[in-house]
């Protein structure tokens, strides 16, 4: 006898999230089907990559990277290479730069910064900020309203600072965030619980649960992401439905393999090569786990990651 196989689709789906502003406005989530089970259903919309950059300018010390940036110095004609790189949907901004514990760049300078690439990009634009509560807060505050009307997604509100995060961001700019929690399902959707109960829409909001470099206690990435989507799903969890971006650049480049020269490690091979396995790895990964959209630096990785989405999607 013939194995018959059935589609499993589900009453419930991904809630839609739009970012950006006209014809190149990017939608993520709105699936009703596991993340890539494309032959059980069609995927309403594909999974969306960013290009990373940062405003404390090109590491030209990776070959692929200077090459690609190659004749571009200031920060708009860096946005606009970043715009057109093949595979990327939409630009991240990155501002490092505003690190307190870096450079400690104003508020002022850091709103500059974000006018001049969105002047200088037409694709959608994700910001993520210094990784400082404090500083965040204030930043996301006062972009969100330099930005007024361009639709910005800003990476991320966590517990300490949501309600000023989404009140500037959201109610008072009409932009986008993402809530951040530590990988914990439970810490998750608390933190859609708290933005709902705000009055925050879901077409507002989408989740970023956290990330790690594949090697790097990914497992607790991978069942966080499994937990997610199988609730938001099979379960119906309306506080579980919200797409999820996934900022793998900012992990990947960090850990030791991507970091360490080839004179240090000579078994280890070429450093860009192994930085770019490692983000290629993880983003397909997360992907494959129930991302929505992620955000990555180099060219290479989002041509192989964009066709990878392509050939699955």
């Amino acid at each position: 006898m013939a194995f018959t196989r059935k589609p499993q689709t589900f009453s419930s789906s991904i809630n839609e999230v739009t970012i950006g502003t006209g014809e190149k406005a990017v939608t993520i989530g709105g699936a009703n089907i596991m993340p890539l089970y494309t032959f059980d259903a069609p995927a309403k919309n594909k999974v969306a990559v960013g290009a990373e950059i940062t405003d404390t300018g090109v590491d030209r010390t990776l070959p692929g990277i200077a090459a690609y940036y190659d004749g571009a110095e200031t920060i708009a004609e860096i946005a606009k290479r970043a715009s057109e790189m093949p595979g990327a949907d939409f630009v991240a901004l990155a501002l490092n730069g505003a690190d307190p514990n870096g450079d400690n760049r104003s508020v002022e300078e850091c709103v500059e910064v974000a006018k001049q690439v969105a002047e200088a990009i037409d694709v959608p634009l994700v910001i993520t900020g210094a990784r400082n509560v404090e500083k965040d807060t204030e930043l996301f505050s006062k972009l969100a309203e330099a930005l007024q009307g361009r639709n910005v997604l800003f990476v991320s509100a966590r517990e300490e600072n949501y309600k000023t995060v989404a009140a500037s961001a959201v109610m008072a700019y009409g932009n986008k965030i993402s809530a951040e929690s530590a990988v914990d399902i439970n810490l998750a959707k608390q933190l859609n619980v708290l933005l709902s109960q705000m009055g925050i829409r879901p077409e507002s909001y989408v989740m970023n649960v956290g990330s790690a470099a594949a090697g790097y206690g990914y497992d607790y990435v991978a069942s966080t992401l499994d937990r997610v989507k199988d609730a938001a799903l099979t379960q119906n969890d309306v506080m579980l439905q919200m797409p999820i971006i996934t900022p793998v650049s900012q992990e990947t480049w960090a850990v030791k393999e991507s970091i360490v020269s080839e004179e240090d490690y000579p078994e280890w091979g070429d450093r860009e090569t192994r930085g770019v396995d490692m983000e290629v790895c993880t983003a397909a990964a997360v992907i494959a786990g129930g991302s929505d959209a992620v955000i990555l630096r180099h060219p290479q990785s989002v041509a192989t990651i964009s066709g990878m989405i392509a050939d699955l999607m």
